[in-house]
């Protein structure tokens, strides 16, 4: 090689790898942790909402509904579907079996 097409490898910039973005599941993770760090303090806010009379009573049903909720969990729904009120759930599997001699080929294009 000629010294005109040698190359000074040191003056080539180094690229370093770009620092990952954090998961949305990390995210979520910090999120719920930084919620939960407050939760004493929003069910004396609940509370607080609750016991006062400045309070509008809707304010003090859903601060109430709110402590029950997180305390003992929301109530059970009922399910219900029918003419008789009973849940009615019908499992159904269909199994088609095609025999290459009874074919009709109309899909003939989607399977060649």
């Amino acid at each position: 090689m000629s010294d005109d097409l040698e190359c000074d490898h040191e003056s080539v910039p180094v690229r370093r790898p770009v620092a990952r973005k954090a998961s949305k599941a990390r995210t979520l993770t910090e999120i719920r942790s930084l919620a939960r760090s407050h939760t004493k303090t929003a069910v004396n806010v609940l509370v607080g909402i609750m016991r006062s009379d400045d309070s509008t009573p809707a304010a003090r049903v859903s601060a109430a509904n709110a402590i029950l909720d997180r305390g003992w969990g929301k109530a059970a729904q009922p399910l219900e579907n029918g003419e008789d009120g009973v849940l009615q759930l019908i499992h159904r599997i269909e199994r088609i079996i095609v025999h290459p001699e009874h074919f009709d080929g109309e899909d003939a294009g989607a399977i060649a």
